[in-house]
């Protein structure tokens, strides 16, 4: 899934919730998907985040670099 896709399946999911005519086990089932999807965004924002701190680094001087002159990168915690 794309991030994109995941916000405009959150507004989706919070136009529904926000009718406030869902039974409460509809509901329950829209919160939880909410609650994954905004796992999943959170997470691709994080690792975006890191990449352009990476790239920033890079044009300020501030990145290590291999010895074939490519960035040293790292697993994202």
């Amino acid at each position: 899934m794309k991030f994109e896709q995941a916000t405009k399946r959150l507004e989706e999911i919070l136009a529904k919730m926000q009718e406030g005519t869902l039974p409460l086990e509809d509901a329950l089932n829209y919160y939880q998907e909410a609650n994954q999807l905004v796992t999943f965004c959170t997470k691709t924002l994080t690792e975006a985040e890191k990449r352009v701190e990476v790239l920033i680094k890079a044009r300020e001087g501030g990145l290590e670099l291999n010895p074939d002159g490519t960035p040293q990168m790292r697993p994202f915690e």
